[in-house]
């Protein structure tokens, strides 16, 4: 709740600039938490306190990093490279695997390609038979894009 407070001191300071230095602390009825501001426009009809004359707000002390306890698993540069090992390889095989897909999504769009239908006068018709095709191609290909991606960003 300070800390909230204090947030909203500072952001009304830094809003109001110069302006107005008086602080009010406005009390309304059937709200939990006051309004704090510095316009006095804001203050009329509402039973209001002024807080302070200068606005000083002082930021939270940071918190200061816990050591790591005793006997917590730290990983070794021979763990950090096997482990890059196994990336790769599991990068490796998924790639392999969507070049699979895709040359089977390509086989499937050229067979599809090849042939036509009697009730598909229309070359519209024919493009919205196929578009499911193309677009099981596009993924494919978007996917072994990114694979290959990722194993040259695995390196860097």
């Amino acid at each position: 709740m300070l800390r909230n407070t204090v947030f909203a001191l500072l952001a009304l300071g830094l809003a109001a600039g110069a302006a107005h230095a008086d602080m009010y602390r406005c009390e309304i009825p059937g709200k939990t938490s006051p309004l704090y501001t510095n316009d006095p426009r804001d203050t009329r009809g509402k039973k209001c306190t002024v807080v302070s004359k200068e606005i000083n707000v002082v930021p939270a002390p940071k918190a200061a990093a816990k050591p790591a306890p005793r006997g917590f698993p730290k990983e070794s540069s021979a763990d950090r490279a096997s482990a890059k090992e196994r990336q790769r390889e599991i990068l490796e095989k998924e790639l392999a695997r969507e070049e699979g897909l895709l040359e089977k999504a390509q086989q499937a769009l050229e067979a599809q390609q090849s042939v036509r239908y009697g009730n598909e006068k229309n070359y519209a018709r024919v493009l919205e038979r196929l578009q499911p095709y193309k677009d099981n191609v596009d993924l494919h290909q978007k996917n072994v894009e990114a694979l290959k991606r990722e194993l040259r960003n695995l390196y860097k």
